[in-house]
């Protein structure tokens, strides 16, 4: 059974400093570690508390939230496994604060819409930077019904991607634009130019997409 150790999270506030103010958790990509997305906090809602997690398992130099396999498909059962043990660290923090979001990017953009689909009302909005959505397999009715079920409440869904990424493969990236169209609200931007990375735009993007779907009810009428 995977777990976080919340002793390797990288905070963005003080513990002092955390209560009362909306959660934004960060899910790196495979080979990476808790120390990278991390550096995108500057360029964040600068009223939210960050917490970058470490994913469980040893991968390189890094770490990874599920074992490598065909690339844009993996299995869904260690997927499940990770969301799990994310589900099960917010239980312990979520208390204290208004909201919970998250942001991911590569294998953990597919692991925030597997969190997602296992909690879709949990989370205030969701962001997926580089990543894709993990296939159902053809026999897990239990998944199809978390489906479904997302599909009625269509949560806000933020998915940017470059055109000359070469780690997502193209099928991946063209069955989580089709499955976004029917299971959120989501905002789908391809930016020119831009490989397997985060821009200056795409960051400007997210943070008006943030404002956008934050935004009192009174100010969006």
């Amino acid at each position: 059974m995977v777990q976080i150790d919340p002793t390797l999270i990288r905070w963005s506030h003080d513990e002092a400093d955390r209560a009362g103010r909306p959660l934004l958790v960060l899910l790196h990509g495979v080979g990476s570690h808790e120390g990278d997305l991390i550096g995108l906090a500057p360029y964040l809602p600068q009223d939210v508390v960050i917490a970058s997690l470490r994913a469980p398992l040893l991968h390189g130099n890094g770490y990874s939230w599920y074992p490598l396999s065909t690339p844009g498909e993996p299995n869904s059962g260690p997927v499940d496994d990770a969301a799990r043990a994310v589900l099960e660290w917010l239980t312990t923090v979520t208390d204290a604060h208004p909201t919970t979001s998250l942001l991911g990017f590569s294998q953990g953009g597919s692991l925030s819409l597997q969190l997602l689909r296992h909690a879709p009302e949990a989370f205030a909005y969701t962001i997926v930077l580089a990543g894709f959505v993990v296939p159902l397999a053809g026999d897990d009715a239990e998944a199809a019904a978390r489906d479904e079920v997302l599909a009625g409440l269509r949560p806000p869904v933020f998915y940017g991607r470059g055109d000359v990424d070469q780690v997502i493969p193209a099928a991946a990236t063209e069955r989580t634009a089709q499955w976004l169209d029917e299971h959120a609200d989501a905002e789908q931007t391809i930016y020119p130019g831009l490989a397997h990375g985060v821009s200056n735009e795409e960051l400007d993007d997210v943070n008006a997409f943030i404002s956008r779907v934050t935004a009192p009810a009174e100010l969006t009428e």
